[in-house]
C-alpha cells in the first residue's frame, strides 16, 4: 500500500513519530506491525526495508511508527528516514503479528515496556482510551534515563497503573511487585531483543505461566 508522509514528532529524546496518509483505509489491530520500505542511493548491507510496530491507534485516520535514532552512526535506512519531506511517498506492507488484545475483555493485562518497546502498548492503550473499551491494565515502563519516556501523556490516563522504572533493570521480582500479578494476568513483554529474552526466561524460572507470556522484540536494540 501506498502511504503519504505528513510530519515528524519528537516524541522523546532521540525518539521520533513519523505519520502517514494511507491512500486508502488501512485497517489493523492495535499492536501489529508493517515493513516499511524506502528506498535511497547508497544504501548499507541493511537495506533499505524495516519492521516498525504501528504506534498510531486503529481509532487514527493516519498511521505512524515510532522509532529511536543513535546520535551517531545511524543506519542509511534511519538517515533517509529523518530526511523524509511532506509529501514523499513510500510503500508499506499489510499490518500483521499477533501481539494483540486477548478476546476476554475480562483477563487482567500487564504490559512490560523497554524503551522503544512502549510502541505496541501506546496503539494498545489509545484505543482503550478512544474507544471506551474496558480492561484491567497496568503498564511498566523502563527507560534508562526520565526524558526517554515516550507517550507520556497517553500512559498518564492509566493513573496509578502507570509505573515507571527508571535507571534500573527490571526483572520476575520487579514485575510481580510492580504489577501484583496473580495466576489470571497475561503478561506482555516489549523492548530490546536481549531485554525480552532474560525477562522471559525470569518469568518462566520464577514460576509464572508460560502460556501467559506474550512477546515482541526489537532487533538492532540493545538497550531499555
Amino acid at each position: 500500500m501506498k502511504v503519504t508522509f505528513d510530519r515528524r514528532i519528537q516524541t522523546a529524546k532521540n525518539i521520533y513519530t513519523f505519520w502517514f496518509t494511507p491512500e486508502k483505509t488501512m485497517r489493523h489491530i492495535a499492536g501489529q506491525f508493517i515493513e516499511l520500505r524506502i528506498p535511497h542511493p547508497d544504501k548499507d548491507k541493511r537495506g533499505d526495508k524495516r519492521w516498525f510496530t504501528l504506534s498510531s491507534s486503529p481509532t487514527d485516520k493516519q498511521v505512524s511508527i515510532t522509532t529511536k535514532f543513535s546520535p551517531q552512526n545511524s543506519s542509511s535506512f534511519k538517515q533517509a528516514l529523518d530526511s523524509l519531506t511532506p509529501g514523499d511517498q513510500l510503500d508499506i506492507a499489510s499490518p500483521m503479528g499477533d501481539f494483540i488484545l486477548p478476546k476476554d475483555p475480562n483477563i487482567p493485562l500487564l504490559f512490560v515496556a523497554g524503551g522503544i518497546g512502549s510502541t505496541p502498548f501506546h496503539s494498545i492503550i489509545k484505543y482503550l482510551n478512544d474507544s471506551g473499551e474496558k480492561r484491567d491494565v497496568t503498564l511498566i515502563y523502563a527507560v534508562s534515563n526520565d526524558d526517554e519516556i515516550a507517550f507520556n501523556e497517553e500512559f498518564s490516563k492509566l493513573g496509578d497503573s502507570f509505573k515507571k522504572v527508571v535507571g534500573s533493570r527490571i526483572d520476575a521480582d520487579t514485575i510481580k511487585t510492580l504489577g501484583n500479578v496473580t495466576d489470571d494476568h497475561y503478561i506482555y513483554l516489549s523492548g530490546p531483543e536481549p531485554m525480552v529474552e532474560a525477562l522471559e526466561k525470569d518469568l518462566k524460572s520464577g514460576g509464572f505461566n508460560k502460556k501467559h507470556i506474550y512477546t515482541d522484540f526489537f532487533p538492532g536494540y540493545t538497550e531499555i
